[in-house]
């Protein structure tokens, strides 16, 4: 497995992966599947910040990781939230963690002091990742969210950066 810079033409697979968690799950609280157009141009606004980085394996994208403004305010300029997305049926298999590492990396040298992750709840899964990683739970929302006829919680998760 090799994480890379998305490069264009990488959309139409990261479209693939994300409309699974937008169709089948409360992972994203997005409703309708995005048309990979959609997602280069939301790709293309992001990368004006932070890096977008896929994994891929045997010449196929089975994950990607993003970083984003955490809010408008100049003074949130040095906190940043990050997103990982893994392909279905290949969780937990170590791709979370090759992709957040390298983009913990650069947003630390991009002047990044605390990092945030949403996780909708439960999901396991991806709190091991974030807490393996140093995060630590700093809120729960109860139902914030409603998708496919159920209640969501939220909870985020932070760490920081020296």
């Amino acid at each position: 497995m090799d994480v890379r810079p998305f490069e264009p033409g990488d959309e139409a697979a990261i479209c693939e992966i994300y409309n699974h968690y937008i169709t089948g799950t409360v992972v994203t609280f997005e409703e309708h599947p995005l048309t990979p157009q959609q997602m280069r141009e939301r790709i293309d606004a992001y990368r004006a910040s932070y890096p977008w980085l896929v994994c891929v394996s045997d010449g196929v994208v089975v994950g990607y990781s993003y970083a984003a403004r955490f809010h408008q305010r100049a003074a949130y300029r040095h906190s940043a939230e990050m997103t990982v997305y893994v392909r279905q049926g290949l969780e937990r298999r170590g791709i979370g963690r090759r992709l957040y590492e390298p983009l913990i990396r650069h947003l630390q040298t991009q002047g990044c002091h605390a990092l945030l992750a949403g996780i909708s709840l439960p999901n396991e899964a991806s709190i091991g990742l974030h807490e393996a990683l140093g995060f630590t739970k700093v809120a729960h929302f109860a139902q914030v969210g409603h998708k496919l006829g159920e209640w969501v919680d939220v909870g985020y998760w932070q760490r920081l950066l020296p």
